[in-house]
């Protein structure tokens, strides 16, 4: 009785102490840091669209170690996997005795190492924390395999072991392997494939693809198909095909190996690179480009590239977007990213420069938007002061009175430039805003007039997004390139679709400069409109447009911001944005969205002169498209119908119309600032006929306006110039050409009719200048005069 007793003790202290020893290798396996390499940041791999590698960079420890995912890796490799190297995976704690007890007895009978015990748990261990093969370097990988069984799931310890399996060289895990050996991703696997890539871990350095391995990877290939095909690891093929181990091996047997090792893809550079840093932290970056259209791109950018460098053009940069998804599909930064001379990896879709002509559209269809203007209507363009701003055309020259479709297409500035004024520069930059850019100057007052021709800097992305919306309706949606998850965000309405609409019709005119020379022997693609933009001093060249699938921005120019005279819109991007949406655009004829006027539009019968609404005086009429909701209102200004006296063929008014014989004549007028112009080019128009004496009509409606100088403006004196060599001209527009009368400071200086300028020499100070007309109506402008410095 007391030895059973003393018996029962020692089993209870036996088994206290296993108890206690299980708790402190709990509490080890808790307290012990897991192996280093575990945490360590992987390849951050940029795919395309459809999940096909675009750009791998190497890990911070300079391996080709890319992101995998269990679920996205072949399941019959992994079921091949666990057959070869770990049949007991799912049930052991990270050593398998059986295992362990068959290679024992294995080795002791042939006298040799025949047969390894190591599970997966072990091999991860080793390749996490390598050490010599000895007996103790066994132990401690089984206590560390152990540890990983008590800290990890199974899951994840298959995929650390996929994710750090060594391949050769400085290739790690079943993904970046398949990259590396067969070209493609891991998801899809034939069994040629799987036995080459459960035959390399057991001794990668021997058995890689290259030229010297060549024989042994073979050897080892073959007789892991054979082992897997005898245990039916291997899959055979679809049920219906019928295929036999035997002939399934046959093919195995066939196949070549993979002769070297492939480079990993290294597309879209610029875009990859960028992304990266949009995005720390993140292994994995699912793009919206799509890998055609991108190689597409590249080729049309890189054959530009050719014959753009030869004239001192170095920079480029070309951005595509699916109009109906508004998902960006193709991007390129630059000509040469590994031109270090002349910034080649510079992104320059992200880079702001001055866009020039590119953003009149905008301006154009929030004019039609707004009802401040028709594409019929005639606009001036001549030259005029906006403070110490005084826009000029391209070519210099001043076309008068042009339609404002015309002036679009012509990309005239001055027309712009006072439609500006008219919308406003802060309304014009929060539909910029609206649009997604998101680059400006935040402080108001930042942008002036100069905006409508260049004076703003903006990103080819940005500009992609401006273009968006005028393609789409009006409608304003932010560009997505990251499949993130996240909710589409809702479509901004930037303008009516009537404007844009109108805006469409204007761009898709051919009859126009910025028409490249090479296309009118060869055509446009399809149901193309496009704007080209150039800015001051030939520093970039634009080209953006859509058509029927697509949007692109083209830019090119000098990072360095050096000029060249090749750099013209029309000559430089024109011809490489059509390439860019004929390679792109579908095929085949296609219906023209644009031939259904849309219902907000009516139709309104216009002076077919002036485009203004017709009056009586307007003989030929013609109907136009206007908004419903915003039909403009301003009568045609230009034709007079004038009562005058069949004799004299002077003008009469009702008050003395007895006794005469008069008739109605109809007279063509225009405003007097043009006829300053006309005068100033020695070109001279007719008039209505003056007033008989007796027959002057009363009051004006409304007072002279001051035309120059300009409202806020500054005028600088050089020093040792007479003032009557830097005199300032003061001219006005008044109803009728009344007579005018200036006075600068109280003084009279000159009197003259509306249509004539007058000079002041100016001195140093502020000044007032009015100017009456002959009933008394008056304006008035500060002047301020200083000294240059």
């Amino acid at each position: 009785m007391p030895s059973l007793r003393l018996s029962r003790k020692r089993l209870l202290q036996a088994a206290l102490f296993l108890l206690c020893l299980c708790l402190v290798a709990l509490c080890a396996a808790w307290l012990l840091p897991l192996p280093e390499r575990l945490s360590q940041p992987h390849s951050v791999v940029v795919e395309y669209r459809d999940g096909t590698p675009a750009h791998v960079f190497l890990a911070p420890d300079e391996r080709w170690r890319v992101p995998t995912v269990l679920e996205e890796v072949d399941p019959a490799y992994l079921q091949a996997l666990l057959a070869l190297e770990d049949k007991r995976f799912h049930w052991h704690v990270g050593v398998d005795p059986i295992a362990v007890v068959r290679a024992a007895v294995t080795n002791v009978l042939r006298g040799r190492r025949v047969s390894g015990a190591s599970t997966l748990t072990m091999q991860l261990v080793r390749v996490l924390e390598p050490r010599p093969r000895t007996l103790t370097s066994k132990l401690i990988e089984s206590l560390r395999a152990a540890q990983l069984e008590v800290r990890l799931s199974k899951r994840e310890i298959l995929s650390a072991y996929l994710q750090f399996v060594p391949y050769g060289r400085n290739v790690e895990g079943v993904e970046a392997a398949a990259l590396a050996y067969f070209g493609h991703r891991a998801t899809h696997l034939s069994p040629a494939e799987m036995a080459t890539l459960l035959a390399v871990p057991q001794n990668p350095n021997r058995r890689f693809p290259s030229p010297e391995n060549a024989t042994r990877l073979k050897a080892a290939r073959d007789e892991v198909a054979q082992r897997l095909f005898d245990e039916q690891a291997l899959p055979l093929g679809p049920k219906e095909a019928r295929v036999t181990p035997e002939a399934a091996l046959a093919e195995v047997r066939a196949t070549p190996i993979p002769a070297q090792l492939t480079p990993f893809p290294r597309e879209a550079p610029h875009a990859a690179v960028w992304l990266r840093g949009q995005r720390p932290g993140q292994a994995r970056l699912r793009t919206t480009l799509d890998a055609g259209a991108q190689r597409l791109v590249e080729r049309v950018m890189r054959d530009a590239a050719s014959e753009l460098v030869s004239r001192g053009i170095h920079n480029g940069t070309a951005v595509v977007v699916d109009r109906e998804r508004a998902e960006v599909i193709a991007l390129v930064g630059n000509f040469d990213f590994f031109d270090a001379k002349h910034g080649g990896q510079l992104p320059g879709f992200v880079t702001t420069r001055s866009p020039g002509s590119a953003l009149k559209p905008l301006i154009y269809a929030l004019a039609i938007d707004q009802g401040l203007a028709g594409p019929e209507q005639l606009v001036a363009d001549i030259p005029a002061a906006y403070g110490t701003y005084a826009p000029r055309n391209f070519d210099g020259r001043f076309q008068g009175l042009v339609r404002l479709e015309d002036s679009l297409s012509q990309s005239l500035n001055m027309p712009f430039v006072k439609l500006l004024q008219r919308i406003g520069v802060e309304r014009f930059l929060g539909a910029l805003r609206q649009a997604g850019v998101t680059s400006l100057h935040p402080d108001p007052g930042h942008y002036g007039l100069s905006a409508a021709v260049g004076g703003i800097e903006l990103t080819p992305l940005e500009v992609a997004g401006v273009y968006l919306a005028i393609a789409e309706n009006g409608r304003a949606r932010p560009l997505k390139l990251l499949e993130e998850g996240r909710p589409e965000a809702s479509a901004q309405p930037l303008f009516s679709p009537g404007a844009a609409w109108l805006t469409r019709r204007a761009l898709a005119l051919k009859d126009r400069p910025d028409f490249p020379a090479r296309r009118r022997m060869t055509g446009l693609p399809p149901r193309v409109h496009w704007k080209t933009g150039t800015s001051f001093g030939h520093r970039d060249a634009w080209a953006a447009g859509s058509g029927p699938r697509h949007t692109a921005v083209v830019w090119v120019g000098n990072f360095d911001n050096s000029p060249s005279v090749h750099l013209v819109g029309a000559d430089a991007a024109g011809p490489v944005l059509f390439d860019l949406l004929e390679g792109l655009g579908p095929r085949g004829r296609l219906e023209d969205a644009d031939a259904v006027v849309p219902s907000e539009l009516t139709q309104v019968e216009v002076c077919a002169y002036s485009g203004h609404l017709a009056t009586e005086a307007c003989l030929q009429r013609r109907v136009v498209f206007a908004r419903r909701s915003h039909v403009p209102t301003e009568a045609c200004p230009y034709h007079q119908r004038v009562e005058v006296d069949v004799k004299t063929g002077l003008a009469v008014s009702p008050a003395c119309r007895s006794g005469r014989q008069t008739e109605f004549r109809v007279y063509l007028s225009w405003p007097a600032s043009i006829r300053r112009w006309l005068a100033d080019q020695h070109r001279l128009l007719p008039q209505p006929p003056a007033f008989a004496p007796g027959c002057e009509p009363g009051g004006a409606r409304r007072a002279p306006e001051i035309i120059s100088p300009g409202d806020g403006q500054v005028s600088l004196l050089i020093p040792g110039v007479a003032a009557q060599q830097q005199e300032v001209p003061l001219e006005a527009e008044a109803e009728e050409d009344r007579e005018l009368t200036w006075f600068v400071d109280g003084a009279f200086l000159a009197t003259a009719r509306a249509d004539e300028r007058v000079w002041w020499a100016p001195s140093v100070g502020t000044h007032e200048i009015l100017v009456s007309d002959d009933r008394g109506l008056s304006a008035r402008r500060t002047l301020v005069v200083r000294e240059r410095r």
